[in-house]
């Protein structure tokens, strides 16, 4: 099929030639989802850290099977061995199985970091959209808020609220979402004020539509892109976040397996068993950087600029 068609125009030498240009109603459309993969997969550092994210979640799914011991159970004849064919992370200071305990924290991580993403980022976006849409004193009075929560360290925060809160997987929770959410808040109201200057929200509102229509069927949608983004690499801080409180005795009570404990009963032993802290480290290290860099291939992958780029 022939995709162009001809026009005659004068070129700048002032003789009228004939020109060949292209049909664009004869061009195949842009496939999204074939653009998206493109983009998301065109640094291999994020294919690497997309698999290794998959990894976890799969270690995690299906860790009563790939995990070759119960994490609990405790071999007082095998304690603190180095890793050998029975035991190939070795064990820790009451004999369970290291490998079998980092498989099963990898729940806890992954449990803990997308309840605490999803609770922040829901709170995050509706006060969000409250403050972007308003203006006065109610944009200012959330927006202020927001800045005087976001200035005290997070850490500090989160180790307030647990102790008010408690301990365990719900304390964690609780602590975690609720430093989060600023961050959603001033994304999300950013995005509002440029999404509410254009002309189709503005024609919404002369045909007479509430504020609840417009903000969520007109606007919301429109700031889906940033908050994926957001979310993706809000998990790796949340579950950097849960490490720490774990490791400091205030996040996953024991004997229920967390990485950031097991940093902390095994740092006293870096000199004759490195391994207890140093595995534990390298996989909270390992899926935070990966859903890093997954979340900065889905802001290439999602940003309106590179839409139909590709083919």
């Amino acid at each position: 099929m022939n995709d162009t068609s001809s026009i005659m125009a004068v070129d700048v030498d002032g003789q009228l030639r004939e020109f060949r240009v292209l049909d664009e109603e004869l061009l195949p459309p842009v496939n999204e989802f074939k653009r998206f993969w493109r983009v998301f997969f065109k640094r291999k550092v994020v294919l690497i850290c997309f698999v290794v994210v998959l990894l976890f979640v799969f270690a995690a799914f299906f860790a009563k099977w790939v995990a070759p011991y119960d994490p609990n159970e405790a071999d007082y004849y095998s304690v603190m061995t180095q890793p050998s064919s029975t035991h190939l992370l070795g064990t820790d200071t009451l004999g369970r199985d290291l490998l079998s305990r980092i498989i099963y924290g990898t729940q806890i991580a992954l449990e803990v970091g997308l309840i605490t993403v999803i609770i922040s980022a829901a709170i995050g976006t509706v006060i969000g959209l409250v403050a972007g849409y308003a203006t006065g004193a109610v944009q200012a009075i959330i927006m202020r808020i927001t800045d005087a929560i976001m200035a005290i360290p997070s850490l500090i925060l989160q180790l307030l609220i647990s102790q008010v809160v408690g301990h365990g997987t719900f304390g964690v929770v609780v602590a975690i979402s609720l430093t989060l959410f600023p961050g959603y808040i001033r994304l999300i109201c950013g995005q509002v004020q440029s999404v509410k200057q254009n002309d189709y929200v503005q024609a919404e509102r002369c045909m007479g539509a509430s504020r609840s229509r417009i903000m969520f069927k007109h606007i919301l949608p429109n700031c889906v892109s940033p908050l994926i983004v957001q979310m993706t690499m809000m998990m790796g801080v949340a579950i950097l976040s849960e490490a720490s409180l774990s490791f400091l005795g205030l996040g996953i009570t024991p004997p229920t397996p967390a990485w950031g404990s097991m940093c902390y009963d095994g740092y006293q032993y870096l000199m004759t068993n490195p391994l207890l802290s140093i595995a534990p480290g390298l996989a909270i290290m390992l899926l935070v950087l990966s859903f890093n860099m997954v979340g900065d291939g889905l802001r290439d992958a999602l940003d309106p600029r590179l839409r139909g780029s590709l083919n």
